[in-house]
């Protein structure tokens, strides 16, 4: 079963993140996923939208895939369905991003596992933004 790292190395990943590419970025402001990218780039960090057939999200361009990002990402956060985990993580080893965030409410341990089996961080089941504030205010 997967465990969440510490507080103390959830803290360093966010002091030491600058970009949050969010895979799932919705572009209506009622979704969670607005909500939370929105409050992340509130205090401070690069959002960078991955979600297709969008131009863009909360002023920034969007992308289709994790590939087409031309910035380095430090941390992928994902609003998606735990079907779909698995192929994001794939895509996330392919361009050694080295976190992944997978928001609360959504579980998939196989992909947790692989992930963190090839070194990646691996916060799973827990809300990027609620872990900021209680972390990092």
């Amino acid at each position: 079963m997967h465990e969440n790292p510490a507080p103390d190395e959830i803290r360093a990943l966010l002091k030491k993140a600058s970009t949050i590419a969010v895979v799932g970025l919705s572009p209506q402001p009622a979704r969670p996923s607005y909500f939370v990218a929105r409050a992340m780039q509130g205090f401070g960090y690069h959002i960078v939208p991955v979600r297709p057939a969008v131009s863009e999200v909360l002023g920034e361009k969007a992308y289709a895939t994790l590939a087409e990002v031309p910035v380095p990402i430090d941390v992928v956060d994902v609003f998606r369905a735990a079907e779909h985990i698995d192929a994001i993580v794939d895509e996330c080893l392919r361009l050694k991003i080295p976190a992944i965030w997978i928001q609360e409410g959504i579980r998939n341990e196989a992909a947790a596992q692989r992930a963190r089996d090839a070194g990646m961080t691996v916060v799973m089941d827990r809300c990027i933004y609620k872990d900021y504030v209680e972390l990092m205010t």
